[in-house]
């Protein structure tokens, strides 16, 4: 996968990034790419250099009010998820019950 789109290099960084405690190694099996690869992506979304080993940039200060408004944002986005869960379970409870006989 030498070329790939930057959509698909997004998605996979996303996809690393949406479980927490998951190692590179384990979430780079799923979109099939290299171990190393899915790390530089990461990387390179941090705005870090590929090969460095430094800290993510902090872009945030303690007094800033913004630092108070990404945990509210987190837990309405994460509200959000769980109602469009719900409402696809339902559905594959839905459909699962009309296709048995």
């Amino acid at each position: 996968m030498k070329h790939c789109p930057a959509e698909f290099k997004a998605d996979a960084v996303a996809l690393y990034r949406s479980r927490p405690g998951a190692t590179i190694r384990s979430v780079a099996a799923d979109p099939g790419v290299n171990t190393e690869t899915l790390r530089n992506w990461i990387r390179a979304a941090d705005g870090r250099r590929p090969g460095a080993h430094s800290a993510p940039p902090v872009t945030a200060w303690a007094g800033d009010g913004d630092i108070q408004a990404e945990p509210a944002a987190a837990r309405k986005r994460v509200r959000e998820l769980e109602e469009e869960r719900d409402i696809l379970r339902e559905a594959a409870r839905y459909f699962a019950t009309e296709t048995r006989w």
